[in-house]
C-alpha cells in the first residue's frame, strides 16, 4: 500500500500532475464563479490560487 501512496506522490510532483491540478481547480473555480453569479470572483480566485500553492511543487 506504500508503494501507491508514492506513485501517488510521484505523480503529484510531477509537471502532468501539476497540470491535472491546475485543470481540476480551473475548473472547480469556474464552477464555483457560475454558481454565485460572479458575485465572489474574487474570493473565489485567492482560494483557487491559495489551493494551488498548497498541491503544486
Amino acid at each position: 500500500m506504500a508503494d501507491l501512496g508514492d506513485k501517488a506522490k510521484d505523480f503529484a510532483d510531477s509537471d502532468k500532475g501539476e497540470k491535472a491540478s491546475d485543470a481540476g481547480l480551473d475548473k472547480a473555480a469556474g464552477a464555483a464563479d457560475k454558481a454565485t453569479g460572479g458575485g465572489h470572483s474574487d474570493q473565489i480566485e485567492k482560494g483557487e490560487q491559495a489551493a494551488d500553492d498548497k498541491i503544486g511543487n
